[in-house]
């Protein structure tokens, strides 16, 4: 019963629809381009916007377009982001989410230019810290540049991985779907081997719109209402009585009031204060106005054209103030001075700047103090706002450029044709932060911040084209690239400014005195104390140098063979395993053209395989080294510290653990068999993939060489396997002139598991994860909660014994704890692996009707098999280990005081139980996450014909209205079941993902 919701969806899916698909675009004039109608745009298996006649353009394509035979051997799914562009999205994330099969996309918080994960078809390895997390994203390529993303190497600095230092903005969130004419899912190595080793967790690829020789102008805009939450507020009466349960219970009196240790700010219930008016939420959460706008225009001839566009974008967040302000600017130009040259170049700049959320708990987490927790931020309006106001003291500036382009050269010769490359992507961000005093109990904090990532690659590919006796068509291609990676940070914080007034940590910019002496206090601050001042900057280089040869064989056009091999050699790798060499190998026959060519119900028949094996870039240049030093001596609550009592040192890297030789290459053996099919004159299309992906040689950090100070050894041997199955189905139920009905269906069903780990080791402990051979590495280590011991007589006693727990005796009001193994102990191996942090079952079912110039969209997006850790939940039951601790576990932010969650599906613990009983590594708080949530619901209008009866010539006018993240049904008691972080624990920090209603317009002349 746990899927019956989905299988119905499945099945009114398959047996009402005739999947479609979908067909090709209208080819226009070479003085006049015919727009294609809104129906175009949502077609897949089409490249580009484009006219056949244009001859710059058509070139253009048959030099830089992959070989025709890829779209017989490859897993990949191309759509037109025509729909996707109306969707009120900061994010290329949230655009891409439920789209296609076997891309899942996380989305832990609504806060507007936020961090987001991407996987395709499972995670490769454990997502153990956000490394794992960086090393598991599939790539992101914008016209052939392969995007950078924030290194996760700043993180080393950090006591807490909540947020990276920096801005720890959403790199993605500078793409405008406005700008992008369609985008490709590669999902196995048949179409990914191109890109090599960047590419082993799946590629996704962005293709912007290409200049027109005719003169075309563009106007995309919306503009709408992100509304606010309803939250149920509680006050110090509410909490009052929660904890009287426990005090009625399992104390003598039954009353908090004589209770020494009780919280000062609850016990007075005459204090308005904190027993008054819940009226925060008014300050905290608003209905927020979002916008887009985007203008672009072409023109030229067919020896030279131009697309420019600039866009403008303000999504303001729901909650806590957040926003996110993007200016972006994009320009392609086309030049064919000869006919058989063309030199085409980029440019795409974009403009983050994010006001970011106001958390407690990242607000200490980055600067490394705790003040007072005593008493939290009170949940009245007037107070609430004085604390806001304080923040208005100081300042929290967070900024972000990106630049990304290429110049390009082709040469067309007829049979050979030679393209030549340079890729450039830049990105850049700041932050600068000063926290008056009256914020942090007298101690002023100011932070300033400036880091890039940098990627330059020269990219070279050559072809050739041979038919023999016009049935055998091969296609040979060579490809070299270099690619040349930097990301560096430097940071610098301080205590205790002088005063308020000046919020910069200020230097004597004179190295030397007027009498020509060194000057002493030359870069030593005026504005802090020198021995509360701390800076850090780290540098990270990346080269990759590669070779591929790949040659594609057709007969017939009914067999399809394909074969690459690559070297690909990195500088992160060690010495004695510089390069790796990839073998791919892809067939398909074309069952229909074989046996099938008469058939009048099946159109399109082709069964598919691939095989191969890609390396995997290592992320960290540290592993490449061997035994190492480090020029930092970290201590507890500061991880680095570049010297020891000022004076610089070098030591062992104990902490981050030992490297040693002889690491290889890890890499990923994949297999994919898939067929597609079309039926009922192509009104039906189904796509079906299995796949196998095998990853080798995984780097882990394996507990060892405590004797001579070292945490852990970074050890290779770690194997991954993900098994799942794509299925993609689109049908065209009804198609006439009046009225139209289309149908997709996507879904990806994915199972992992562990196969080995480093020394033939058969399980591991990292932190509270336990990685066991032959197990899910998404599933969490728990006790199992069978209830609770009403009294001593229940609690078992095996040799005059008590059960335990970890030494302790259990008593009554304390936690039914299986013993698994029975020994009358409960400890660690007791735990057992149980749920799943990743979905077994996502995707998206969508449906568009068109009835005249009418139309109507709803896209459906779900996860099942999913469940999450409710720590939130754990967190608020167990107020007597944290209430009033000077550490990260006891802060309160300002949503302590709403009501979230089902208190009553929780036992009434005894919470001074030294068992701690509502510790959060038990099933009493792991919850069935599954959801089905309507996204999207999008009406429009096509005004095109409307406007040409009164004789203004438009090629389209469309307007719409959507209505976006509409409702989730979902078992789950906490928030939306997304707002989780990679580790599938729900510390209730997540922004509500708002809900939206846009009004936009297409236009184009």
């Amino acid at each position: 019963m746990r899927y019956l919701w989905l299988c119905f969806v499945v099945f009114a899916a398959i047996t009402t629809n005739a999947l479609t698909s979908l067909a090709k675009g209208n080819e226009g004039k070479k003085s006049k381009v015919k727009r294609p109608d809104p129906a175009f745009y949502n077609k897949p298996h089409i490249r580009r916007d484009t006219t056949a006649k244009d001859s710059l353009l058509k070139d253009s394509i048959n030099i830089i377009i992959r070989h025709t035979l890829y779209n017989k051997l490859a897993d990949s799914v191309t759509k037109k982001p025509y729909e996707l562009s109306k969707f009120p999205a900061a994010s290329l994330q949230q655009l891409l989410k439920g789209q296609f099969a076997g891309l899942y996309v996380q989305e832990p918080s609504g806060e507007p230019g936020s961090m987001q994960n991407m996987f395709i078809r499972g995670v490769p390895m454990p997502l153990l810290s956000p490394r794992d997390v960086y090393q598991s994203q599939p790539l992101v390529v914008l016209d052939g540049i392969p995007l950078v993303t924030e290194h996760p190497f700043a993180y080393d600095i950090q006591l807490y991985d909540y947020n990276r230092m920096g801005t720890a903005t959403n790199p993605f969130a500078g793409i405008d779907m406005n700008n992008i004419a369609s985008v490709e899912v590669l999902k196995d190595l048949s179409a990914t081997a191109v890109y090599g080793p960047r590419a082993v967790n799946g590629v996704i690829v962005l293709t912007s719109k290409t200049p027109v020789a005719a003169k075309s102008i563009t106007f995309d805009s919306y503009i709408g209402l992100a509304q606010r939450p309803h939250v149920t507020t509680i006050n110090g009466k509410y909490e009052n009585a929660f904890r009287q349960r426990f005090y009625d219970l399992y104390t003598t009196n039954g009353r908090y009031s004589d209770d020494e240790n009780y919280p000062i700010y609850l016990s007075d219930s005459l204090n308005n204060v904190y027993s008054g008016k819940s009226d925060w939420s008014d300050l905290y959460y608003r209905n927020a106005v979002v916008y887009g706008i985007n203008f672009g225009i072409s023109g030229g001839t067919d020896r030279a054209n131009f697309r420019f566009s600039l866009g403008d974008l303000k999504n303001n967040g729901i909650a806590d103030g957040t926003v996110l302000n993007r200016y972006s600017a994009m320009f392609n130009i086309n030049m064919k001075p000869l006919k058989w040259l063309l030199f085409s170049t980029m440019v795409n700049a974009n403009r983050l700047d994010r006001q970011r959320n106001k958390y407690l708990r990242d607000r200490f987490a980055q600067i490394n103090y705790f003040p007072d927790l005593s008493a939290p931020l009170p949940p009245n309006k007037e107070y609430y706002a004085d604390y806001l106001a304080q923040y208005k003291k100081g300042f929290d500036n967070n900024k972000t450029n990106i630049v990304d382009g290429y110049a390009k050269i082709g040469l067309d010769l007829g049979r050979f044709k030679f393209v030549t490359t340079f890729n450039v992507d830049y990105n850049e961000g700041y932050r600068d932060v000063f926290y008056a005093r009256t914020l942090l109990q007298g101690n002023s904090y100011a932070s300033n911040y400036f880091g890039s990532s940098q990627r330059i690659m020269a990219d070279n590919r050559a072809t050739y084209d041979l038919t023999i006796n016009k049935v055998n068509d091969f296609h040979f291609e060579l490809g070299q690239s270099t690619q040349w990676d930097i990301y560096k940070y430097s940071n610098a914080y301080a205590y205790k400014g002088v005063n308020d007034y000046i919020k910069i940590d200020l230097l004597d910019s004179n190295p030397k005195n007027p009498d020509g002496s060194d000057n002493p206090n030359y870069l030593n601050p005026t504005a802090f104390p020198r021995e509360l001042t701390f800076r850090f900057l780290d540098k990270i280089k990346h080269n990759l140098v590669s070779f591929y040869a790949k040659t594609d064989y057709s007969f017939k056009e009914k067999y399809f063979l394909s074969a690459t091999v690559r070297a690909d050699g990195s500088s992160n790798a060690q010495p004695t395993s510089r390069w790796f060499y990839s073998p791919v190998i892809s067939a398909a026959w074309n069952i229909k053209k074989e046996v099938l060519n008469n058939s009048t119900i099946i159109n399109d028949l082709i069964l598919k395989a691939s095989a191969g094996r890609i390396g995997r870039l290592n992320a960290f240049d540290n592993y490449a080294q061997g035994p190492q030093y480090t020029a930092s001596v970290g201590y507890t609550g500061n991880l680095t510290v570049p010297g020891y009592n000022a004076f610089g040192v070098l030591t062992r890297p104990y902490s981050t653990g030992w490297i040693g030789y002889g690491i290889p290459w890890s890499y990923s053996n994949q297999l994919n068999i898939g067929t597609d099919a079309g039926f009922l004159n192509n009104r039906l299309h189904l796509s079906v993939d299995w796949y196998l992906k095998q990853e080798k040689n995984l780097l882990i950090g394996i507990p060892a060489f405590a004797e001579y100070g070292y945490k852990q050894s970074i050890e290779s041997g770690m194997a991954v396997n993900n098994t799942g199955i794509d299925v993609s189905v689109s049908a065209n139920i009804v198609q006439n002139t009046r009225f139209g009905w289309t149908s997709s269906l996507n879904l990806n069903h994915n199972i992992n598991k562990l196969k080995a780990l480093p020394r033939g080791l058969n399980q591991i402990i990292v932190d509270d994860k336990l990685l066991k051979v032959g197990s899910p590495i998404d599933q969490y280590w728990l006790l199992i909660n069978d209830g609770i011991y009403k009294s001593e007589s229940e609690i078992p006693v095996v040799n005059g014994q008590p059960l335990k727990y970890n030494g302790i005796a259990l008593h009554a009001g304390d936690p039914r704890w299986r013993d698994i193994n029975g020994d009358n102990v409960i400890d660690n191996n007791d735990k057992v692996l149980k749920g799943h942090s990743l979905p077994k079952i996502s995707g998206g079912y969508d449906n568009n009707f068109r009835y005249g110039n009418w139309n109507l969209n709803i896209n459906l997006y779900f996860n099942l098999g999913r469940d999450l850790i409710h720590q939130e939940m754990a967190n608020r039951f167990d107020f007597i280990n944290r209430e009033g601790n000077s550490d990260v576990n006891s802060v309160k932010e300002i949503t302590f005081w709403e009501k979230r969650g089902d208190y009553s599906k929780y036992p009434l613990y005894n919470p001074w139980s030294t068992v701690i009983p509502y510790r959060v590594d038990q099933d009493l708080f792991l919850e069935n996450a599954s959801f089905l949530k309507l996204r999207t619901v999008s009406i429009g209008y096509d005004l095109t014909k409307a406007m040409r009866l009164k004789k203004i010539k438009l090629t389209r006018f469309y307007v719409y209205a959507t209505a976006n993240n509409v409702f989730t049904i979902t078992p789950y008691t906490g928030q939306d079941p997304e707002l989780v972080n990679y580790d599938g624990y729900d510390t209730g920090y997540g922004l509500p993902i708002p809900r939206t209603y846009t009004l936009g317009v297409k236009m184009e002349l």
